[in-house]
């Protein structure tokens, strides 16, 4: 069955969002946005016509939507620098550090197989830690 261009559009916007304030290394993936939007407009058109209530299907959707992105690099060191580094990097400027410092730490997370649910693995603390050191050593090669 195909989809209403509101229906799309809302699942669509909604994943920009996530991915905005989560991911925003990927907000110019068309097609992961399109993909996902229209995966999750036909989920919950499906969940409708199977006779789940409107809130149930959204559930599902959302399932569908942001399946794999639970877990997000960048809010991990945005976590990281408001925990660990707060008087050396101010609370305001946490996020662009997070984004413009990402690509310095791509072999960190390639160690760690990361899910939706590895912020509650017991291997969470030893990427938590290696992160840390590493912003300290960019930080000190930095001067800041």
């Amino acid at each position: 069955m195909k989809t209403t261009p509101k229906e799309l559009s809302w699942f669509k916007l909604s994943l920009l969002h996530f991915l905005y304030e989560s991911h925003p290394e990927l907000t110019d993936d068309n097609d992961l946005l399109n993909t996902r939007s229209d995966l999750a407009a036909e989920c919950y058109s499906q969940a409708v016509k199977n006779g789940h209530n409107h809130q149930e299907a959204e559930e599902l959707a959302h399932k569908e939507l942001y399946k794999g992105l639970h877990f997000s690099k960048h809010d991990t060191l945005v976590t990281i620098i408001w925990n660990e580094f707060p008087g050396i990097i101010p609370l305001e400027e946490a996020k662009e550090f997070a984004v413009r410092f990402l690509p310095e730490v791509v072999p960190v997370f390639e160690k760690y197989r990361l899910n939706d649910e590895f912020a509650f693995s017991s291997e969470f603390n030893d990427l938590y830690t290696e992160l840390t050191g590493a912003i300290e050593i960019w930080l000190e090669e930095h001067e800041l």
